[in-house]
């Protein structure tokens, strides 16, 4: 009975299939017989990766160089500002306030630093509304906006407004330009409306952003140590916490920390990071911060073991040569120091003082300030008092103006790059798309004489870069179906990868993942598995290699496997690294024909036809005219004549253009076949095509009302369309199938409806035409011998965990249903196959109140089908009875048949097995190969003694004279000056401590 059942079925389907794969093929005749005519005007070139990626590279280096000279123009322009600038005690001056504009009051009238300020939507700017006249100046909540020095800086800054409208009008690819003050005003161009927080609150402080701390100063080396005795109880250990988070967040990649708690004993907050430092990415700040929030307090302060640990930990770095090998600082956050600690920086700091200590007195007492400020004076730190919460901002941020002095003293200015942001960071509003940006700022230094020998940073110029801008450079029509190009760090994280996902789903909410920024190449590419390949990109290196590679397209459902070859350069003048990929086969060539303008244009403006509007045929952000045009109606202007102004890729239009041409009869096939009922298949709601030029052509069969997939081939459709990352997913499929033989896809839904099928068939020359269909009973599933199981890995994937455990990870369950004939109902959550449609599988964990997501890795089956197989049949014993399956291929599809002799279902389970705790320990400490930031401003004064003389015929001595008054300082001064042999003077006025340096 089963056999006859099965023979029955087959037939079914092979009669089905039969006639939709003799209409495919119909549509493929239709387009080669197209070509064949025009068969002597086209070519097929070889795609040279080393050439295209020094090329792409050179054009990335021009755009950046852009940038950087406009933030040198921002830089000096501030400068001489200041220069001109006198200060004024008792100044008046109104200013827009970002936060007050437009606002009145309850009589009508502009409140105080409002006024009337111009907003327009600008689609430049994420169609926000803008003023490209001029600035206007934030100010964070806790900075009063009339103290003098804001009024004096602001005032003096309002000389920038020339500058950033020349510097918009010099390069209109600019984005945000600003000019963030150590006062802690913000001036941004173009001017915005600031939106507070939920509580009316603006938290935002520029001076906290990262690209200006990575101005201001140098990397650096912290340990942050903090006393948890019995007595910091309470809003002490409250202050304390957030004192280490606002540490925290003045780090950045370049940076290295630990932190120890001390109170009897002297422990790590993260076990797992004794005795070493560890990068300070995003992902180990915001480990660090999870840890904190569990510190409790008990027992006795003893300090001195705490700093003798610390002092271990960056004398053993140095040592290594790990860490940032640069600035090195000790964090000392405590309410007292009663026990003999001098010993200590004796044995392990003097006479060199290499190493800084800072020092953070916590709470209202201060009957052992002397002693926690004597620490820091004698080891060129900075002591401040803490005693309330609003305090630890701006008192955290004192040891940046520290160590920025020497660079600020010299007037070094270095020239930064960030890592990778989320530019909603900035703006909370909901019309800022969550687009990940990179920023290259500059510090601004005083240059009146008085403040020379003191170091005065005034704050730091900068602009952003939208990623996406930058990788548009890399055309992706010359990189293949399924090439991609991708941007790193001299870490070795990722600025852009079509892989990367920064952002995960909690609840209806998207948010970024807390590691976003700090994903590794061999976290991606992770067949790289020597790290042959990150090692030489990270190195700055030029070269190539292949891989053989397995790859998941179809958000990770399904598994392909390709031949790769990955060319890579650096880019100069940037600390960034660019890679491309061409994969064997498709990607060595390009096709190239060739027809006239008129010909082409009369089919490229078929209603049945658009181009990939994320693509640049035509550069429309140049002139701001053409920002409000589409891809589509740029190059119909600019071929038609309207608009030859515009700069546009000859190459892809005139591939373009010939796409138009070779598949222009598909229009009037798919109509004939509408018009002609009983040449259609029943269900079928979309024809479509494709072609590498980033052509589609489709004809829509059924009204939206009817219509299953309402959102297929659409802009909210992303996986189904051209995108800057990706070409679309029947697209990649089809191109691997093997050439004549029919691929069913079924895309992902948002409806629960009944599922679809979207059946493509690969044409030659680049081009996929395909069907999208209602019904789909005759898909059948099943998981057999007939399939090879492959592993993938996910290290960006993020896990329930329970939040009393953060160093802990527990694995997910999924569960894989399998269901016979009909099917009815699929999981949402469909998974893998390369060669048939088969596993779906959904998460079976819960959560629990408590449980937290955070990132993880893991590692997860996909299902492939041996297509040698082609036909299997077996029994399964369920318990008492057993049931008898058979399996069948449909021939020319990768459809398969599960014929059983009852309905069945059968339970797979998969554990991804993600990595535990110790895994994860080893990835967030490991010292990766990376490259150092090329220049070091040290407060180390011997370091900077010698770059600048002979120290080989000279003997130095370093006297420090301690609690000189005001007065006294500027006699040693003045007398210092009158010996020629006398050539390096730092002066800490908060420490009423002058360090000479002498050489004989």
């Amino acid at each position: 009975k089963i056999r006859i059942l099965w023979v029955f079925l087959i037939l079914h389907l092979v009669l089905h299939f039969s006639k939709q794969i003799f209409l495919f093929k119909l549509n493929c005749v239709c387009v080669l017989k197209k070509y064949k005519d025009i068969e002597g005007t086209v070519k097929i070139e070889e795609v040279n990766g080393d050439e295209l990626v020094k090329r792409f590279a050179e054009e990335m280096e021009e755009m950046l160089g852009r940038k950087m000279k406009a933030v040198k123009r921002l830089a000096e322009a501030a400068e001489d500002a200041d220069l001109d600038h006198e200060y004024n005690e008792t100044l008046e001056f109104d200013y827009y306030n970002s936060m007050l504009i437009n606002t009145v009051d309850e009589d009508g009238n502009p409140v105080p630093l409002g006024g009337e300020f111009p907003l327009e939507e600008n689609e430049h700017f994420n169609k926000l509304p803008v003023n490209i006249q001029q600035s206007n100046i934030q100010v964070p909540t806790n900075v009063y906006n009339r103290d003098p020095d804001i009024l004096n800086g602001v005032f003096m800054s309002e000389a920038l407004n020339d500058v950033f409208a020349d510097n918009f009008q010099e390069d209109p690819t600019l984005t945000w330009q600003y000019f963030g003050s150590s006062t802690g005003f913000f001036r941004l161009y173009p001017g915005i409306q600031w939106t507070p927080d939920e509580n009316g609150v603006v938290t935002f402080d520029c001076r906290n952003r990262n690209w200006y701390i990575q101005a201001a100063t140098s990397p650096k080396d912290v340990v942050i140590v903090v006393d948890v005795s019995g007595s910091m109880k309470g809003l002490r250990l409250t202050i304390a916490k957030h004192t280490i988070n606002t540490i925290l967040d003045t780090l950045g990649e370049n940076d290295f920390v630990n932190i120890i708690a001390y109170s009897d004993y002297v422990r790590y907050v993260e076990p797992c990071f004794q005795g070493t430092l560890v990068q300070a990415d995003l992902d180990n700040r915001e480990h660090f911060k999870l840890l904190v929030e569990e510190l409790h307090v008990k027992g006795e302060g003893k300090v001195k073991k705490a700093m003798k640990e610390s002092f271990r930990i960056l004398n053993e770095a140095t040592a290594l040569g790990q860490g940032s090998l640069c600035n090195q600082a000790i964090m000392l956050i405590t309410d007292g120091a009663m026990e003999d600690f001098q010993d200590v920086f004796q044995e392990f700091n003097w006479p060199e003082r290499r190493v800084r200590v800072f020092t953070y007195l916590i709470g209202r007492e201060m009957t052992f300030a002397e002693n926690v400020k004597w620490i820091a004076c004698n080891n060129k730190g900075y002591y401040t008092h803490v005693s309330t919460l609003a305090d630890v901002q701006e008192n955290v941020m004192e040891y940046l103006h520290v160590l920025s002095r020497p660079m600020v003293i010299n007037h070094d200015h270095d020239i930064i790059w960030t890592e990778a942001y989320m530019d909603s960071v900035l703006f909370n509003t909901q019309a800022q798309s969550l687009l990940l940006m990179t920023s290259v700022a500059m510090p601004v230094f005083s240059k009146k004489r008085e403040t020379l020998s003191h170091g005065i940073l005034l704050g730091v110029v900068g602009t952003d870069v939208a990623l996406r801008e930058l990788m548009r450079l890399a055309t992706r029509y010359k990189l293949g179906i399924h090439g991609y190009a991708y941007l790193i760090t001299n870490n070795g994280y990722i600025l852009s990868h079509p892989d990367l996902r920064p952002l995960y789903k909690e609840g209806k909410k998207l948010k970024p993942k807390p590691n976003y920024n700090s994903v590794d190449l061999s976290e991606v590419e992770w067949e790289d598995s020597e790290e042959k390949l990150r090692t030489a990109m990270v190195k700055g290196e030029t070269g190539n290699l292949s891989l053989d590679v397995k790859t998941s397209v179809d958000k990770g459902r399904r598994v392909m496997f390709l031949k790769n070859d990955y060319y890579y350069t650096v880019i100069n003048e940037t600390p960034f690294s660019l890679g491309i990929v061409l994969s064997q086969g498709y990607g060595q060539y390009i096709f190239i024909g060739n027809v006239s303008v008129e010909e082409g244009l009369h089919d490229l403006l078929a209603p049945d036809l658009t181009i990939a509007n994320e693509w640049t045929y035509c550069e429309t952000d140049i002139d701001p005219a053409h920002r409000k045009l589409s891809q589509l109606q740029a190059v119909e202007r600019y071929l038609t004549g309207k608009e030859p102004g515009l700069e546009c890729d000859m190459q892809l239009l005139q591939q373009t253009l010939f796409d138009a041409v070779v598949t222009a009869p598909m229009e009037a096939y798919w109509n004939a076949l509408m018009l002609n009922v009983s040449g259609m298949d029943e269900g079928i709601e979309t024809a479509f095509l494709g072609t590498r030029s980033g052509l589609i052509r489709f004809l829509r069969y059924t009204g939206i009302e009817k219509r299953i997939g309402k959102s297929f081939l659409t802009s909210t459709d992303k996986e189904n369309m051209f995108t800057l990352d990706h070409f679309p997913v029947w697209y990649r499929r089809a191109a691997e199938y093997p050439a004549g033989k029919f691929l069913y896809y079924m895309p992902r839904q948002d409806t629960r409806a009944q599922p679809n099928m979207c059946g493509s068939l690969e044409g030659g020359q680049g081009i996929n035409v395909g069907r999208y269909c209602q019904k789909s009973n005759t898909v059948c599933l099943c998981v057999c011998s007939c399939f090879l199981r492959v592993s993938l890995f996910d290290y960006q994937a993020m896990c329930k965990m329970n939040s009393h455990s953060v160093s802990s990870a527990r694995p997910l369950l999924s569960v894989c249903t399998v269901k016979s004939l009909p099917i009815q109902k699929y999981s949402q959550n469909q998974f893998s196959v390369k060669y048939n449609l088969s596993i779906y599988l959904f998460t079976s964990v819960h959560k629990k109140k408590g449980d937290i997501l955070q990132p993880c890795d893991t590692e997860y089956p996909s299902f492939v089908y041996e297509p040698s197989v082609k036909e299997t049949n077996s029994i399964i014993k369920c318990g008492r009875c057993q049931k008898m399956f058979v399996v069948q291929q449909i021939p020319e599809s990768n459809l398969l048949m599960l014929v059983e002799n009852h309905t069945m279902f059968l339970l797979l389970l998969l554990d991804p097995a993600v990595h535990n705790s110790s895994v994860k320990c080893d990835r967030m400490k490991s010292q990766k190969v990376r490259r150092r930031p090329e220049s070091c401003h040290s407060y180390h004064a011997q370091v900077r003694i010698s770059s600048q003389h002979d120290t080989s015929k000279n003997t130095y001595i370093h006297t420090t004279l301690l609690h000189c008054s005001a007065a006294w300082g500027l006699f040693c001064y003045l007398f210092l000056l009158q010996c020629t042999k006398c050539f390096y003077l730092v002066t800490d006025s908060h420490c009423g401590q002058t360090t000479v340096f002498f050489y004989l």
